[in-house]
């Protein structure tokens, strides 16, 4: 056994996201019709003698009738409720036709402007700040619409104008509506989910911009963009041309000032893992080693924001001596829980992430392998994930240290 692997053996924390439809329409609006009948008087020899009175009644009444007929107290009262419904009505269909949906992912909140685009030519659009969207067989859609959830059967074919269009023009839709407390102007929100598994004070003549087009429309004489190599670029607009270079650190000429000081890392808004939790996961995997043929195994564990703390799931599994294949828990498909990390083991191997875990592990979320569960100490590794790019951490930072007392006696003797 050379040094590293007794350093790995002994360091816990070895490792360097109808259009017509019409909530509410009164099932029985007012019947106005018959109001011309009801204003026609049948004429008898007695109410019209000569052909002068009627005339003379005609001129009398003229102004009385500037309408088409006449209407009654009676009529008005009866006409009115069914007007003002209409006008309920009318801005109740307006406000649902007009509202846009909305994309909601991993934080994400986005009106979707275009709602004839099927759910899929979402899902492509979205996969470029999202890679773990990338394969649709991997993700399914709801749509939440109030007290409405439904899910999308077919998201190739399915325009989310339609979706929400039959959504609101359904009984259950109106029924909801009409339910005491509920929201009477709800939001459309369109959901995927994935089932298997700049700072400081910049000069007017200065600018930062997300790539060399933008910067070029500004007008400014320096510019500062990223560039696809990975590199950030600052343009400097002259009589003579433009001169495009590199930024590195300690560049001449100030314009690195612009941008903040950066260390890739991650940053916990939640607390350490339990140890008491960790070692539990140990015992688990390698009981599946117990089994002769030393099975990978894995675990997923979640925030509940309701009763907080952490909790491990253990989803559908089929695994092997080098292989896990997992579907990931639709009970846990809510906002109440927080999918923080995947958590697999490498057996008697030693702890790394392979190519597959490295097409597998692109959510923005921590990831960690434990390897040489043979050992008296195992070893582990952690990552996280941001958008598909990974970044090893030492465990530490979101595992609690293995603190335990000892005798004040033992430092006795130690100069």
């Amino acid at each position: 056994m050379d040094n590293q692997e007794n350093k790995d053996l002994l360091d816990l924390g070895s490792a360097p996201i109808d259009d017509e439809f019409d909530p509410f329409t009164a099932d029985d609006k007012a019947d106005t019709s018959g109001v011309t009948e009801a204003t026609s008087v049948p004429q008898t020899e007695e109410s019209v003698s000569t052909s002068e009175q009627v005339q003379a009644e005609a001129a009398d009444t003229a102004p009385e009738q500037s309408q088409e007929t006449a209407t009654t107290p009676e009529q008005t009262q009866a006409e009115a409720p069914a007007k003002i419904s209409e006008t309920k009505d009318t801005k109740a269909e307006e406000g649902f036709g007009d509202k846009l949906p909305v994309f909601e992912y991993a934080g994400a909140t986005e009106n979707i402007d275009d709602a004839s685009k099927t759910f899929d030519e979402l899902r492509i659009e979205k996969a470029t700040d999202f890679p773990e969207l990338e394969d649709g067989k991997r993700v399914s859609w709801t749509v939440e619409y109030g007290k409405i959830t439904k899910s999308v059967p077919d998201p190739k074919g399915t325009s989310i104008g339609k979706m929400k269009t039959d959504i609101e023009t359904s009984k259950e839709f109106a029924d909801a509506l009409k339910r005491k407390g509920a929201d009477k102007n709800p939001v459309c929100k369109i959901k995927p989910r994935v089932t298997a598994q700049s700072k400081g004070t910049v000069s007017a003549y200065k600018g930062v911009f997300t790539n060399m087009a933008d910067a070029e429309a500004s007008g400014k004489v320096i510019s500062i963009f990223p560039a696809k190599d990975g590199k950030v670029y600052e343009m400097r607009n002259t009589e003579m041309g433009k001169f495009v270079t590199p930024i590195t650190a300690g560049s001449p000429g100030g314009s690195g000032d612009i941008l903040s000081d950066v260390q890739a890392g991650f940053f916990p808004a939640l607390p350490l893992v339990p140890v008491e939790l960790m070692f539990k996961i140990i015992s688990f995997f390698r009981y599946y080693m117990s089994l002769g043929a030393e099975k990978e195994a894995l675990v997923n564990i979640y925030w509940d924001k309701v009763n907080p703390g952490y909790f491990v799931d253990v989803p559908k599994q089929v695994v092997t001596k080098a292989s896990v294949n997992s579907r990931i828990s639709e009970d846990l498909n809510d906002d109440r829980y927080i999918h923080y990390m995947d958590i697999h083991s490498h057996n008697s191997m030693r702890a790394f992430f392979s190519n597959i875990d490295d097409r597998d592990e692109r959510a923005t979320r921590l990831y960690t392998v434990i390897g040489h569960l043979d050992r008296c100490l195992p070893v582990i590794k952690t990552r996280f994930s941001n958008g598909g790019t990974f970044h090893e951490i030492d465990p530490a930072k979101v595992f609690e240290r293995i603190e335990l007392s000892f005798p004040n006696a033992w430092t006795e003797n130690v100069s």
